[in-house]
């Protein structure tokens, strides 16, 4: 995977960085895992702005991403590397031995025409899905189940990936893409290796228009706005806006808004970086 960088002809080219898409080996998505997808722009069931910026862009189709791997025993083959528009990451076509069809993540290093697997009883490679369990200590991992059961929950975007660090008892103990060290039920499943598409985070826009086709609208500042639409609003002249705040008053930087008393705190043995 790379980026290319384009010459400046335009303004709109002078800072555009985008990816290149050599890795991908079919064009049209597989007809039987996708589905339409509404676009919101950002409003309820009742028609009211819930979401602000948001509207517009190209319209996409779902694919059906298989995130539980739950098929254990069963070897794939994979069949193709696809373009996702929902999704940084690149998705792999698997046809199953039984002629079951299924899309997955695709981590680094994955090429078409590999066999995978999942289950208890595959070997911890790149692609196979396994409890944690099973994985040897030290394995980077990605596709992390919170649950046994529930599907990947963790580690997901482009380029992304966890650490298994050591193991206690019915927990297995991981470091995760955002520095946050805790534990996860052995049982639950994660993907070896580290997800594809890394490049993506050297990519920029280069102009307003292609964040249209994304569908994020134009974002209003706050210090630019009234006192009565914004807290950091008016002031005479131009003011900086005094202690970066969001709409509803809540301090915008340093501000803790997990849940003191949550359930889950107990499991989290460092947190994530500052």
């Amino acid at each position: 995977m790379a980026v290319r960088k384009l010459k400046p002809t335009t303004p709109g080219q002078r800072h555009k960085i985008i990816g290149v898409f050599d890795d991908i080996t079919k064009r049209t998505p597989e007809k039987s895992l996708t589905v339409g997808k509404r676009s919101t722009g950002g409003r309820n069931n009742e028609g009211h702005l819930t979401a602000r910026y948001r509207g517009g862009g190209h319209r996409r189709k779902l694919r059906l991403i298989d995130f539980k791997r739950n098929k254990d025993g069963v070897p794939a083959v994979v069949k193709a590397i696809e373009y996702d528009p929902n999704r940084s990451a690149r998705i792999a076509l698997l046809y199953y031995v039984d002629g079951y069809k299924a899309y997955i993540i695709a981590p680094n290093g994955l090429e078409v025409g590999a066999t995978i697997e999942s289950g208890e009883n595959v070997a911890p490679e790149v692609g196979n899905a396994l409890p944690l369990s099973k994985i040897p200590v030290g394995t980077l991992i990605h596709n992390i189940e919170l649950r046994p059961g529930q599907g990947a929950a963790m580690a997901r975007a482009a380029g992304t990936f966890a650490q298994l660090t050591s193991r206690e008892g019915s927990y297995a103990i991981i470091k995760l893409p955002s520095g946050e060290t805790r534990k996860v039920l052995a049982a639950c499943k994660a993907t070896v290796g580290v997800v594809g598409n890394s490049d993506h985070a050297l990519e920029q826009s280069g102009k307003a228009g292609r964040s249209r086709w994304l569908g994020r609208r134009p974002h209003n500042r706050g210090v630019v706005m009234n006192p009565v639409d914004h807290p950091m609003g008016g002031g005479e002249g131009r003011q900086s806006g005094g202690h970066p705040r969001n709409r509803n008053g809540l301090y915008a930087k340093g501000l803790k808004t997990r849940a003191p008393k949550k359930q889950s705190s107990k499991y989290i043995i460092e947190r994530r970086k500052k």
